[in-house]
């Protein structure tokens, strides 16, 4: 019986480790000389495309809060901005992994739908 019950136990660790999503946003510091030449400062919200993942940039005033969500196979990336009564714009950098189970991005700052002014590969 505990042989039946620990053969269950690792057939299900592994099935649910295949099934993990690699899907994941964080924010970084800085982008290296040759993707930092392919940002545009005078764009609100742009993509780099790289092998494993893209960097999003995100140009605002104010503090950002990002959370991110998926609906189907849509990522939904949400940018609420506070405190913009700064005029200085700063460039926000996030590094976003995907999985082959999404494929739209969706990005809203404060609630609603934004497109990107830029993908680049």
């Amino acid at each position: 019986m505990k042989k039946l019950f620990l053969m269950i136990f690792l057939v299900l660790s592994i099935l649910s480790a295949c099934n993990s999503s690699k899907l994941n946003l964080s924010e970084i510091d800085g982008l290296s000389n040759e993707l930092q030449d392919k940002v545009d400062s005078n764009l609100r919200l742009q993509s780099i495309n790289v092998k494993n993942g893209s960097y999003i940039i995100f140009h605002s005033s104010g503090e950002v809060e990002v959370d991110l969500d998926t609906q189907g196979n849509t990522i939904i990336i949400k940018f609420n901005v506070r405190n913009s009564k700064d005029d200085v714009v700063k460039q926000h950098i996030y590094y976003l992994t995907t999985d082959s189970n999404h494929d739209v991005i969706d990005v809203q700052v404060d609630g609603e739908s934004i497109p990107f002014d830029v993908i680049t590969t």
